[in-house]
């Protein structure tokens, strides 16, 4: 109540949820770059702040978008893994589809919709950190569109102001179950996954890992196997 959290606090906090961490930038990243950190469960956060002249809405993301979009987001469990896996989706893929992963999370993560019982509902970072496009969004000028991922990746946006078309996903679940098909399209000579004891991204290339990885899901099998038996 008496001051002002900084980054770190807010880090600190979001890693005891959900193992995501906030690193400062002062500015946009690459493509790459930027989703190569959600990989890592990294998410690269700016510092600084909207011009007092546009409270409403920012061209560029700053802090509130950051505190007020992301950060509530990426503490919840089902969320961080749907944003950690655009970022492993991202490694070792080709140029191409870098910029399409980019425009999948520009749809998604940034400005997503999805519907919840008869209504439409908005989870985007971008919609919830601005109460004029949040508006907007929900309102008939817009176009609203099925999310097709395959093309959903190629649509064109505008990054200076309100977003012409949105995708809407028949759920959260729903979201998350088309990204895994489309990523599964992605062209690598490798499969990757994130060790979340190391902290670790491991290249799926060798009978050994393929062993390790096979004995921890067998592990974590037996331990809902159990849980499963406790409460029938």
């Amino acid at each position: 109540e008496d001051n002002i959290p900084q980054l770190e606090d807010v880090s600190n906090f979001l890693r005891s949820c959900t193992g995501f961490r906030l690193r400062p930038v002062a500015g946009l990243l690459s493509s790459r770059d930027f989703l190569a950190g959600l990989a890592f469960r990294v998410f690269h956060s700016t510092q600084y702040i909207r011009h007092s002249s546009r409270p409403m809405y920012t061209p560029e993301p700053d802090v509130c978008h950051e505190l007020l979009g992301h950060v509530p987001l990426f503490a919840d469990p089902s969320f961080a893994q749907f944003s950690q896996e655009i970022g492993l989706a991202s490694l070792g893929a080709p140029d191409e589809f870098i910029e399409k992963l980019a425009t999948v999370y520009w749809f998604t993560v940034e400005f997503g919709l999805c519907k919840e019982g008869s209504g439409i509902k908005a989870y985007g970072a971008g919609l919830l950190s601005s109460f004029g496009e949040l508006q907007y969004c929900l309102s008939e000028k817009p176009t609203i569109e099925p999310l097709t991922l395959e093309k959903t990746a190629v649509q064109k946006y505008p990054v200076t102001e309100f977003q012409p078309v949105y995708y809407v996903a028949e759920s959260f679940k729903d979201a998350k179950q088309k990204l895994r098909k489309y990523a599964s399209t992605i062209p690598r000579p490798f499969t990757v996954r994130y060790n979340p004891y190391t902290q670790r991204i491991e290249v799926l290339d060798n009978a050994k890992q393929l062993k390790n990885l096979a004995d921890s899901i067998s592990n974590e099998m037996g331990l809902l196997c159990n849980a499963l038996q406790k409460i029938q």
